[in-house]
């Protein structure tokens, strides 16, 4: 029995039998969605984002991602999401959490003004800095994975071809602090005012270095006013942008998996 889910399984049933005292008015699927099959449900109480694993490997990381998510809710200045883990008939997991009013950063950040751009970078700069600053001594063992391993069996599970993802490197420059591990435009929200106001989706997170947060947010494409912004707030330039190569090559190497399996998962985010 599969511990994961496809798009052929009565995902509208599951969604309904998790919210029995709502009305669903509607379900739209995210179609940028890599690790995650995510359908976003509005109902007559309010609006939710469900995440379905794609595979065995984001079965047990959605797991992780709800354990992070609730650890790290309160400990930073920013909203994170408060994520309900469920099983269903088959013990499948998964996750749902409620939607926040707003827009990513990925959707604005070519329409931000100057002012908007900086402050942005300001804020993911604290966010980095707060995340990496969190006492893990009574966190839940899933909090500590360490971010190098997870990045190991990432490639191990999904590369037909092992890419070049500078493990050696990531493993050697590692420490024991909280990282996000997979913070880019799409994982930041801003308000209507275009302030950063949360940050999602932690299901790379662990142990690392806090670089490795600072490569992969200037690791896809953005405007060079914003990453000049988000750069002045961190120092070891050399080691970023050896970070930097490592994340360019793991999502290149990811995406490519995706094209071959998933073919109806937008990757214009790339």
């Amino acid at each position: 029995m599969s511990n994961y889910f496809t798009t052929k399984d009565p995902l509208d049933k599951i969604i309904a039998s998790t919210l029995p005292d709502e009305k669903i008015l509607e379900t739209k699927h995210i179609l940028t969605g890599w690790t995650n099959i995510v359908i976003e449900v509005t109902t007559n109480k309010g609006a939710y984002f469900f995440r379905f694993p794609r595979n065995p490997f984001w079965s047990k990381m959605i797991v992780k991602d709800a354990t992070v998510c609730n650890f790290v809710d309160g400990k930073t200045s920013y909203y994170t999401p408060q994520m309900k883990l469920h099983y269903d008939s088959k013990n499948r997991p998964f996750s749902v959490h409620q939607k926040i009013e707003g827009y990513t950063l990925g959707d604005r950040i070519y329409h931000l003004s100057h002012t908007a751009l900086t402050g942005a970078a300001y804020d993911i700069a604290k966010f980095i800095k707060e995340l990496s600053n969190i006492d893990l001594k009574n966190a839940p063992s899933a909090v500590k994975y360490p971010l190098s391993d997870f990045l190991h069996e990432l490639d191990y599970e999904h590369y037909d071809k092992h890419i070049d993802a500078d493990h050696n490197y990531i493993k050697k420059t590692e420490q024991h602090k909280l990282v996000h591990g997979d913070l880019n435009l799409g994982n930041i929200l801003l308000d209507e005012n275009d302030k950063v106001i949360g940050f999602i989706d932690f299901c790379f997170a662990g142990t690392g270095n806090p670089n490795m947060d600072v490569a992969r947010m200037v690791s896809r494409p953005a405007p060079k006013e914003f990453e000049q912004a988000f750069l002045e707030h961190f120092s070891d330039n050399q080691e970023i942008e050896r970070m930097k190569l490592a994340w360019q090559h793991i999502d290149n190497g990811y995406a490519d998996h995706i094209r071959t399996n998933f073919p109806e998962i937008n990757l214009n985010q790339l």
